[in-house]
C-alpha cells in the first residue's frame, strides 16, 4: 500500500461512520466519531502539509485505472491547508454543539459526518463529475441540518435553500455535461491550458465557474446566504460558514487556475462583481439587525476579498487569497461561535435587544473586538496580513484581468480600503450596541420546549458560561496566533501559489 492510496480514506471513513452511526445508536459512540473524525482528519492533513514540503503533488487513481478515465485524489500543499483548516473547523464546532447539546437530534452526528466525507472528497477530487458529486454529498445533509431542531422558520428557511443549491447544481451538472462534450474528458489535468485553447471548452468551464461562484455567494446571486445562514444555529452556521462557501471558492482557485492558462475575457466582468461584492457586503453590514445577520454580510465582503486574488492572478495575489481564505475560515468561525454563546445565555442576539454587556461579560467583549477588527484588517490578527497581501500584490499586478497595471491596482486597492472603512463603522455599530449603553434588566433565556421563555430579571449570576465561551476562544487565539505566525506560514501559501501558477506537476502526478 502507498501513501498516496490512503487520500480516498478521508472521504471513505466519514461516510462509513455516518453509517455506523444510523445502525448503532448511542450517544457516546456518536459523541466519539464526531470529535475522533475531524481530529484524526486534522492530524492527517497537517502529516500532508508536512509531506508536500519534499514531495509537491500526491495522486491516486480509484480503481488502478489510468489516464483521464481514472477517478482520481489528488493532494498538493493547497488542498492540505484546506483540509487542516477545515478539518479544525469542524473539531472546533462539534465541541460547540456537544456543549449546547445540538448532538442529540436525531441523527446529527450521522449528517455532520456526511458532510465533513463530502467536504474532503470536494477538496481531493482531481475530476470535475466528482466534485459535483462531493458537493451533492455536501448538501444532501446540509437540507437536513438546517432544519434539525424542527422549528417552522428553519424548516422555511431550509426550503430555500433547497432551491437554490438545487438549481446550482443543476447548473453546475450542465457544465460539467459541456465540459466532457467539449474536451472529451472531465479530469482537470486533462483539461489544462484547454479553455483558453479553444473557445467551447472555455465556455463550458465558465458555465462550471458560474455555478460555483452562486455557491461560493458572489454578488448579485448573494441573497440566499444572509437570509438562510443566519436562520440556523449558531453552531450549524459555523460549520457551513468554513465548509460550504469556502469549497466552493477553492474549486474556483483550483478550476480556474489548471483550466484557463492567461486570464479569461470575461476576467474584466469578474473585477466588477468582486468589487461590488466587498462593497454591498460591507455596507449591508452597517443595516442589519441581527449580529449573526451582520456577520452573514461580512462573509459576503469576505468573498469579494478572496476572489481579488483570481482577478489579480498572481503568485504573490493567489498566496494572499488563499492567506485571507483561511483567515476567513477562522476568525469567522470564532465570531460565529461567540454569537452562539451570548444566544444561549441571553436567548436574544437582536442589535438593540442586548446592550450594557461590556462590564458582565469581559473576554465575550474581547472576543468580539479582536475577531471584528480581523474582519475589518487590523492588528494583531492575521486579517491585517491577508489583506496587507492583496494590496500589495494588486500594486505591483503589471497586466492583469485583461486591463493595464494602473487600472487594476487602483480599483481593487480602492475597494478593500472602501469595503475595510465601511465594515469598520458597521462592526463598530455592532460592538457598541451589544457593549455599550444601559445594562439590561430581564433577558430570556431558551427554554427547552418552545425555544423561547417568559422574561426574567437579569441578575449578576447570569454570564457566558466558560464552556460556551471555549470553542470561540480557541478560533479566536487561533486567529491571533495566525497574525504572530505569519512569517512561519506564508512560505506555505506561497508553495501553494507557485503549484496553482505551475500545474505541471500536478499533471504529471495525475496523468503520469
Amino acid at each position: 500500500m502507498t501513501l498516496s492510496s490512503l487520500l480516498p480514506l478521508f472521504a471513505a471513513i466519514p461516510l462509513l461512520l455516518a453509517g455506523l452511526s444510523v445502525v448503532f445508536r448511542r450517544r457516546w459512540l456518536d459523541r466519539t466519531m464526531l470529535l475522533a473524525l475531524p481530529g484524526a482528519a486534522l492530524v492527517g492533513a497537517v502529516s500532508l502539509i508536512v509531506y508536500h514540503q519534499s514531495h509537491s503533488v500526491l495522486a491516486h487513481s480509484v480503481g488502478a485505472f489510468s489516464g483521464v478515465v481514472a477517478i482520481p485524489f489528488v493532494s498538493d500543499t493547497f488542498t492540505a491547508i484546506m483540509l487542516a483548516v477545515t478539518s479544525f473547523a469542524t473539531l472546533v464546532t462539534s465541541v460547540f454543539l456537544l456543549k449546547t447539546g445540538e448532538d442529540r437530534f436525531r441523527f446529527a452526528t450521522a449528517l455532520i459526518l456526511l458532510l465533513a466525507g463530502g467536504v474532503n472528497g470536494a477538496l481531493l477530487t482531481g475530476d470535475l463529475f466528482n466534485l459535483f458529486v462531493f458537493v451533492e454529498v455536501m448538501l444532501m445533509p446540509s437540507y437536513a441540518l438546517i432544519a434539525i431542531t424542527g422549528t417552522w422558520r428553519r424548516l422555511g428557511v431550509g426550503r430555500s435553500f433547497v432551491i437554490v443549491n438545487l438549481v446550482t447544481s443543476t447548473i453546475l451538472l450542465m457544465g460539467v455535461g459541456l465540459v466532457y462534450g467539449a474536451a472529451g474528458t472531465v479530469n482537470l489535468a486533462a483539461l489544462a491550458g484547454l479553455a483558453t485553447e479553444d473557445p467551447m471548452v472555455g465556455l463550458a468551464i465558465t458555465v462550471v465557474l458560474t455555478a460555483l461562484a452562486i455557491k461560493g455567494g458572489l454578488v448579485p446571486v448573494h441573497g440566499w446566504l444572509p437570509s438562510t445562514y443566519p436562520m440556523t444555529s449558531p453552531g450549524i452556521m459555523a460549520l457551513f460558514s468554513a465548509l460550504h462557501t469556502k469549497v466552493a471558492l477553492y474549486a474556483i482557485f483550483r478550476i480556474y487556475s489548471v483550466a484557463f492558462g492567461e486570464p479569461a475575457p470575461w476576467m474584466p466582468v469578474l473585477l466588477v462583481l468582486v468589487l461590488a461584492t466587498m462593497l454591498v457586503g460591507a455596507f449591508s453590514t452597517m443595516a442589519s439587525k441581527t449580529l449573526r445577520g451582520a456577520l452573514a454580510f461580512q462573509m459576503i465582503a469576505g468573498v469579494g476579498h478572496i476572489l481579488v486574488a483570481i482577478v489579480v492572478m498572481t503568485e504573490a495575489s493567489l498566496a494572499a487569497g488563499m492567506f485571507y481564505m483561511v483567515h476567513h475560515i477562522i476568525t469567522m468561525g470564532g465570531l460565529i461561535l461567540a454569537s452562539g454563546a451570548l444566544e444561549n445565555t441571553y436567548g436574544n442576539a437582536k442589535l438593540g435587544g442586548l446592550s450594557g454587556l461590556l462590564g458582565r461579560e469581559k473576554l465575550l467583549a474581547i472576543l468580539f473586538a479582536l475577531g471584528l477588527a480581523s474582519l475589518v484588517g487590523l492588528p494583531p490578527t492575521s486579517g491585517l496580513w491577508g489583506k496587507a497581501g492583496l494590496v500589495f500584490s494588486a500594486a505591483a499586478a503589471e497586466d492583469a484581468s485583461g486591463l493595464s497595471g494602473g487600472w487594476i491596482a487602483g480599483l481593487t486597492i480602492g475597494g478593500i480600503i472602501a469595503a475595510s472603512i465601511i465594515s469598520l463603522i458597521g462592526l463598530q455599530r455592532v460592538w457598541s450596541t451589544l457593549f455599550f449603553g444601559h445594562e439590561q434588566e430581564t433577558y430570556r433565556p431558551d427554554d427547552p420546549r418552545t425555544g423561547r421563555g417568559e422574561p426574567q430579571v437579569l441578575t449578576r449570576q447570569v454570564r457566558c458560561s466558560a464552556r460556551l465561551l471555549a470553542p470561540a476562544t480557541v478560533m479566536i487565539a487561533a486567529s491571533v496566533a495566525l497574525f504572530f505566525a505569519a512569517g512561519l506560514v506564508l512560505p506555505l501559501f506561497e508553495t501553494a501559489a507557485h503549484d496553482l501558477m505551475d500545474p505541471s506537476s500536478y499533471i504529471k502526478a495525475v496523468l503520469g
